[in-house]
């Protein structure tokens, strides 16, 4: 057994321990052990009588919560047990949140904070009301585009769409007490970058990871941004193959217009807006990649992603206004989706990436495809040159740090981690000695 979510060791008691107490209860609940070393093993506490009076009546005055404190012994050694249920509702400690999330205690700040006050209350960051915006102030064009779609999409009925834009707005849960939303505000204003920060998608070209050609910025609201988007990535950003059939032209793109959009709009609907950041398009010659500062639920990994196909949206009111307007399928079909189109145009279903950060969806161009565009290099030789590369500057300094790679070749350090992964697995290189003071060892 290790330490884990929901189980801690200490070897002896310190109040600040408390903080650990206030991380269970904001999160999932948990055991916090008193006399057991870092591998779990029994070192014993020789006041454990005392502590099993004094710890509940100090978490009480603290936390305001109750705790079961359990007295054990185990080899003639005494340890204490002090277990936590989950709080429905936020514990602080000192003013302080703090929460349990894998086997760390994180202290919440900033948007982190908002969304955790957010969630326990039962509410999404783009379900909040937002004074001093009134249904005038939204874009007609808007509000007419969504019911043209809606019409067409038949989620809602004639008789819904023909309703006053204030009484169409609660009926799609956009309003809260006569204020609007967050969502009503993202979706249906001209500018809702006047309200929020980072509410654009940035594009840009890339002729390797640290030289940018070119780049745009769409702004307004989420249905055209979605719409301007794809506009101008087929415009500017990417080559169409033309072909005809007889007197119609064709032009097939690198990704499938269906996998693009699928991908976009899931980035729109994941992202948590209230970072601030935009949702970033990298485009290069053999590859598009999306980035949005978004989340999966809470312990997810991306092999859960792909395996569920399914996860609750961010931001649930956006994800349901879209849906209304036939411009996504059920809830978790996206990912589903953009597989299955990718398989029938017969190119690379795209890579997801989850960071700290944010999400990636990575969609690389098939070879096939960069043949036919002349494009002069290819993903695998992009590769095996930048592995070329790390081999000769580890020749030459066996004990250089990622960090000092990915400045030599201009990567980033988790680009260089994913290279020297590739080159380990291949049994081009092994590691000898500890992180900090080892070094690199070529072997072919």
């Amino acid at each position: 057994m290790k330490e884990s979510q929901h189980i801690e060791w200490k070897r002896s008691w310190r109040d600040e321990f408390i903080k650990w107490i206030c991380g269970f209860a904001n999160a999932d609940g948990g055991v916090l052990a008193i006399g057991k070393d870092d591998k779990g093993q029994v070192v014993g506490v020789s006041n454990a009588k005392k502590l099993g009076e004094d710890i509940p009546n100090k978490v009480r005055d603290l936390l305001g919560i109750m705790v079961d404190v359990n007295l054990k012994k185990s080899h003639g050694k005494d340890f204490i047990e002090i277990s936590v249920d989950p709080y429905p509702y936020p514990i602080s400690y000192k003013g302080v949140y703090h929460y349990r999330s894998g086997s760390t205690k994180q202290e919440l700040k900033g948007a982190a904070l908002d969304q955790f006050l957010l969630r326990k209350q039962g509410r999404h960051w783009d379900g909040v009301p937002v004074p001093h915006v009134s249904v005038d102030d939204l874009n007609p064009r808007t509000l007419n585009y969504f019911r043209n779609q809606a019409l067409k999409s038949k989620r809602l009925s004639p008789e819904d769409l023909s309703e006053l834009n204030q009484v169409l707005l609660e009926k799609l849960h956009l309003m809260e007490n006569n204020y609007l939303t967050r969502a009503a505000v993202l979706l249906f204003h001209q500018e809702p970058n006047r309200f929020f920060t980072g509410t654009q998608v940035k594009i840009g070209f890339f002729e390797s990871n640290t030289d940018l050609r070119y780049h745009d910025e769409i702004f307004g609201d989420l249905f055209s941004q979605v719409n301007n988007t794809m506009e101008v990535l087929h415009a500017k950003y990417m080559k169409g193959l033309i072909s005809y059939e007889g007197l119609q032209r064709i032009e097939t793109y690198p990704v499938p217009e269906i996998a693009l959009r699928e991908a976009l709009l899931n980035a729109v609907i994941h992202k948590d807006y209230a970072s601030g950041i935009p949702i970033q398009i990298s485009v290069y010659h053999d590859k598009l990649m999306i980035w949005n500062p978004g989340q999966l639920p809470q312990n997810w990994k991306v092999e859960d992603l792909l395996g569920k196909h399914s996860s609750v949206p961010f931001n649930p009111s956006v994800a349901q206004t879209f849906f209304r307007a036939g411009k996504i399928e059920a809830w978790g079909r996206g990912i589903e989706r953009i597989f299955e189109v990718c398989s029938a145009a017969n190119i690379p279903k795209p890579e997801f990436k989850v960071e700290k950060t944010g999400l990636w969806a990575i969609f690389t161009f098939s070879q096939k495809q960069l043949r036919e565009r002349g494009e002069k290099a290819t993903q695998e030789t992009t590769q095996e040159t930048t592995q070329e590369k790390i081999l000769a500057l580890l020749a030459a300094n066996p004990s250089m740090t990622r960090k000092k790679l990915a400045e030599n070749i201009g990567l980033s350090p988790d680009g260089i981690k994913y290279h020297l992964d590739k080159m380990r697995a291949a049994g081009l290189i092994r590691h000898v000695g500890s992180t900090k003071s080892g070094h690199w060892e070529i072997l072919k």
